[in-house]
């Protein structure tokens, strides 16, 4: 049985490769058409907010999320569920 060398070039490469996998899987849409889950981006054009607030909101708890490889990501349906136990009532 012959050994294979893998350098930190091919682990480097696999990491790549698997992230991009899982990026796919959580881009895609629910039955409803909307995302499952949200990069920092999509929630900022979403709640009209700055990368500064959004980060303001990760640090105090407010907004739970997920850092995978550096991409954080927002479950979509968390997110709705922190807007509504927010909600002011006047």
């Amino acid at each position: 049985m012959a050994a294979e060398i893998i350098t930190t070039d091919d682990l480097r490469e696999f990491k790549i490769e698997l992230l991009n996998e899982f990026e796919k899987l959580l881009e895609k849409t629910t039955a409803s058409g909307t995302k499952k889950y949200l990069k920092s981006g999509d929630l900022m054009k979403m709640l009209k907010v700055s990368s500064g607030t959004l980060q303001t909101l990760r640090i105090n708890g407010t907004l739970p999320y997920t850092k995978i490889g550096g991409i954080i990501f927002y479950d979509a349906d968390e997110i709705s569920k922190v807007m509504k136990e927010n909600r002011a009532h006047n």
